[in-house]
C-alpha cells in the first residue's frame, strides 16, 4: 500500500512537471516569436503589418516543429504498449484454449458417469421387476390357499353364524323404540338461544325504518358489520396508495346493507358511537397488518357527526385512538363536508385533541368548492374528495370561486391532497389529469371488497360489493384484477360454490337439446 502511495505521488508529480515544461515552451515560444517581429520592425525596417506577418509564421513553425519533435519522442513508447497489448492478447489466447481443453474433459467425465448411472438404474429396474413378478406369485398362492380354508370354513360354521346374526337383530330391536328406525322423523337439532331474529321476520315489510333499525341492533349484537375495502389509488400510475374502510351490514338473512341504507337510522337511534368504534377499530388492525408489507400505506376511516358531538363516544373513541397513536400519521379520520362545517367550539375542540395525538382528516362528500384552505390546513385536515363529475361540470366550476384546473395547486400550497372520487370513466380519469388530480377512487379501478378477518388484508373476497345507487355497477371491479394492478384475491369455499353453479346452469342452458 505505500508503495502504491508514492508511485501515485511521482506519477502526480510527473504530470505536473510535463505540464510545467509545457506551459514554459509555449512562452518561449511566444517570446522569440514577438522578438523576432520587433527585430524586424525595429531594426530592418520593416512596417508593422508584414513584421506582425513574420512573428505570426514563425510562432506557427515553431509549435508544428514542437509536436512533430515530441510525437516522434513518444512514438517509441507507444510501440512498446502494443507490444505489451499482443503479448498479453496471445496469453489471454492460450489461458482460453487450456480452459477449453479442461472443460472438453469435465464433459467427457461428465457423460462417462451419466452412462454408467443409467447402467445400474436399469439394472435396479430388472431386479424391481424380477421381485415384482415373485410377489405377484406368492399373493396367488397366499389367495389359493385363503379360497380352501375359507370354503371348508363356512361349510362347517354357516348354522351357528346364522342363529348369532338373527339373536343379535332381536336384541337390538328390542333395545331401541320404534321411532327412532322410522326414516321420515326428524333428527332433532340444538339452537343456540343467545338471538332469535324473530322480531325482525315480525315486522311488516312496509315498515323499512323499524326493519333496518332492529336489523342493525342485531348486526352491532351479533358482530355482523363487515369492512369493505377499496383502494384509492396514484394518478396517472394508478397504484395503490391507500384504502378506504366502508362500512356493509348484513341482516338476518345475510343481505347486505350500505351506509346509506342505515345511517341516518342509526344516527336517530343514537348508535353510530358504537358502530364508529368498531370500523376504527378493524380499520386498525387492517392498517397494522398492512403496514408490515408497506409502511407508506393509509387507511381512510369514515366517522360521523353524532360520535364527535357525543361526549361519551368521543371518550371512548378518543380512549382507544390513544392507544394506536403508533398508527396515527396513516389513519385518516373522513367527515363529510357539511358535518365539518356544522362543527360548533365542542366538536373543533375535540377535532384539534384528535390533531394532538397525531392524526389527520380527511373531508368527503363535497357538493361545492367554497372552502378556506388555511383554514382547513391549520384544523388539521390534509385531504379533500371531490367527485369527479363536479371537477369534470363546466357550468358549475364557472359559479365557483376557483378553477378546477387552479384547486389541486391551491390546496397543495397548504398541505391539503387533492382526491377525485366516483371515478366511474376512463375518459373522466383521462380529463381529470389535466387538472394535476394526485390521487383518484372509484369503480373504474376497484369495487369496494369485503375483508376476511381470519386473512385480512390480503385476502378479500372475489365478488365486488352490490351496486350502490347513483354508482357504476360491480361488473367495472374487474378491472383491478388487470395486469399491473393489485393481485386478485382468492375465492372462499361459498363464492365458489356459487361460480360453479352459476357455470353449471350455464352450460345447461347453452346445451343442445
Amino acid at each position: 500500500m505505500p508503495f502504491l502511495i508514492v508511485a501515485a505521488a511521482l506519477g502526480e508529480d510527473a504530470q505536473d512537471m510535463v505540464r510545467i515544461s509545457t506551459i514554459f515552451v509555449a512562452i518561449c515560444m511566444a517570446m522569440i516569436a514577438a522578438s523576432l517581429g520587433l527585430v524586424l520592425y525595429a531594426v530592418a525596417g520593416v512596417n508593422g503589418q508584414q513584421s506582425a506577418i513574420v512573428a505570426l509564421a514563425a510562432l506557427t513553425f515553431m509549435i508544428l516543429y514542437n509536436a512533430v519533435s515530441m510525437r516522434m519522442r513518444d512514438r517509441p513508447e507507444l510501440d512498446g504498449h502494443i507490444t505489451d497489448l499482443s503479448q498479453g492478447t496471445a496469453e489471454l489466447a492460450r489461458q482460453v484454449g487450456d480452459f477449453g481443453r479442461r472443460l472438453a474433459a469435465i464433459e467427457s467425465r461428465v457423460m462417462s458417469s451419466n452412462s454408467a448411472t443409467q447402467d445400474r438404474i436399469q439394472a435396479v429396474s430388472g431386479e424391481i421387476s424380477e421381485l415384482g413378478m415373485l410377489v405377484n406369485q406368492i399373493a396367488e398362492s397366499v389367495a389359493a390357499h385363503d379360497d380352501v380354508l375359507s370354503s371348508g370354513l363356512i361349510a362347517s360354521g354357516s348354522t351357528v353364524a346364522a342363529e348369532t346374526f338373527h339373536a343379535s337383530a332381536s336384541a337390538a330391536t328390542q333395545a331401541r323404540p320404534a321411532a327412532a328406525y322410522s326414516p321420515l322423523r326428524p333428527v332433532p337439532v340444538a339452537v343456540e338461544d343467545d338471538y332469535v331474529d324473530d322480531d325482525l321476520d315480525a315486522l311488516p315489510a312496509s315498515d323499512g325504518g323499524l326493519r333496518i333499525l332492529a336489523a342493525l341492533k342485531n348486526a352491532i349484537e351479533t358482530n355482523r358489520i363487515d369492512i369493505y375495502l377499496q383502494p384509492i389509488v396514484t394518478l396517472p400510475q394508478r397504484k395503490v396508495r391507500f384504502y378506504e374502510a366502508v362500512t356493509r351490514l348484513r341482516d338476518g338473512n345475510d343481505q347486505i346493507l350500505t351506509a346509506d341504507d342505515f345511517i341516518e337510522t342509526a344516527e336517530s337511534a343514537g348508535l353510530m358511537g358504537r358502530i364508529d368504534h368498531m370500523v376504527m377499530s378493524r380499520g386498525v388492525q387492517v392498517l397494522q397488518r398492512l403496514m408490515v408489507r408497506n409502511k407508506d400505506v393509509g387507511v381512510f376511516c369514515n366517522v360521523a357527526a353524532a360520535t364527535l358531538s357525543s361526549p361519551a363516544n368521543f371518550a371512548k373513541c378518543v380512549e382507544f385512538l390513544e392507544a394506536s397513536r403508533a398508527v396515527a400519521p396513516s389513519l385518516i379520520l373522513e367527515f363529510k363536508q357539511a358535518a365539518f362545517r356544522g362543527f360548533g367550539p365542542a366538536e373543533r375542540e375535540r377535532l384539534a385533541a384528535l390533531a394532538q395525538l397525531g392524526y389527520r382528516f380527511s373531508i368527503d362528500h363535497v357538493t361545492d368548492l367554497r372552502m378556506e384552505p388555511r383554514e382547513l390546513a391549520d384544523r388539521g385536515v390534509r385531504y379533500i374528495k371531490v367527485p369527479a363529475a363536479l371537477l369534470l361540470d363546466q357550468q358549475k366550476m364557472a359559479s365557483s370561486d376557483i378553477h378546477a384546473a387552479d384547486l389541486s395547486g391551491l390546496l397543495s400550497r397548504f398541505g391539503i391532497d387533492l382526491v377525485a372520487d366516483r371515478i366511474e370513466g376512463e375518459r373522466a380519469a383521462v380529463d381529470l389529469l389535466d387538472y394535476d388530480v394526485r390521487f383518484g377512487q372509484g369503480f373504474l379501478f376497484a369495487a369496494p371488497r369485503p375483508l376476511r378477518p381470519e386473512n385480512a388484508p390480503a385476502a378479500m373476497a372475489a365478488p365486488p360489493a352490490p351496486a350502490v345507487p347513483g354508482k357504476a355497477p360491480p361488473e367495472v371491479a374487474q378491472q383491478f384484477n388487470a395486469p399491473g394492478k393489485s393481485p386478485k384475491p382468492a375465492l372462499g369455499r361459498s363464492e365458489q360454490q356459487a361460480a360453479v353453479g352459476n357455470a353449471a346452469l350455464v352450460r345447461r342452458a347453452v346445451r343442445p337439446s
